[in-house]
């Protein structure tokens, strides 16, 4: 086994680990998958391709613990969020890898945001204008779009949309949360192994470790302080977006 196999590998396990725990495990996948000498818009398509197993068996998890948001079906919300996600892949396989390296450091950016002010922005937020439906809508398809696209903490950017207008407690929302983002994920998956945008064999080493760090990332987690993982989870992110911001630009 050379020396990459075993980085994306030990990625893949330091994902799934961060993922189980926290989130944002692709800001591990990706570099790794580019510092391997993969484009990073197929690096991009590969690393989804690899965390969606453990997203998915999340989403069975929770089968049958969906609900309504705001009045909104299930069988709707999942509907904007395929199209999204459908149109997010497109775009993605579609961006020139040059312009995507310069784009990737403020989506990396966003997505580190997210991380750190989701969980509590939605409710200020709530508190002071709401929303409606129609801009739920709106809001749900291009969270789709940015899941397809790119997806870095998609799901706390969901949850963060939703609790504009849903009082329900985060814990209730993980169902439907983690049935749009594996929604969003598959369709993209589908239109990246139709372009013959993924690198297989990086994929299959990830997802291996993945699935083996989001079991002990699990089991880990229970005994470990919520505060001490986001803190660390966090760290991570902003070293790898500054560390992205100069490859890109410097």
């Amino acid at each position: 086994m050379d020396q990459s196999t075993i980085l994306i590998a030990a990625a893949g396990l330091l994902a799934g680990l961060m993922n189980a725990l926290a989130g944002g495990g692709s800001f591990v996948t990706l570099p790794v998958l580019i510092g391997a000498g993969i484009p990073s818009v197929a690096a991009n398509a590969t690393s989804t391709v690899a965390l969606w197993p453990g997203g998915f068996a999340s989403a069975m998890v929770y089968r049958g613990q969906q609900r309504p948001i705001a009045g909104m079906s299930v069988r709707l919300m999942l509907a904007i969020t395929v199209i999204g996600g459908a149109a997010g892949a497109v775009m993605l396989l579609s961006t020139p890898v040059r312009l995507f390296d310069k784009l990737l450091p403020w989506l990396a950016l966003l997505a580190t945001l997210a991380l750190a002010f989701a969980p509590s922005i939605g409710p200020w937020l709530q508190a002071r204008i709401g929303m409606r439906r129609a801009p739920l809508i709106a809001c749900q398809f291009l969270i789709g779009v940015y899941g397809g696209y790119y997806g870095g903490a998609v799901g706390l950017m969901m949850l963060a949309l939703w609790s504009l207008i849903d009082g329900a407690d985060i814990k209730a929302l993980a169902g439907t949360r983690t049935a749009m983002v594996s929604a969003a994920n598959s369709v993209a998956i589908l239109c990246f192994a139709a372009a013959g945008a993924v690198q297989w064999g990086a994929a299959a080493t990830l997802a291996a470790g993945a699935l083996v760090g989001g079991y002990f990332g699990s089991t880990v987690g229970k005994r470990l302080s919520p505060g001490l993982v986001r803190g660390a989870t966090l760290t991570l992110c902003v070293v790898i977006t500054a560390a992205f911001f100069s490859r890109a630009y410097l």
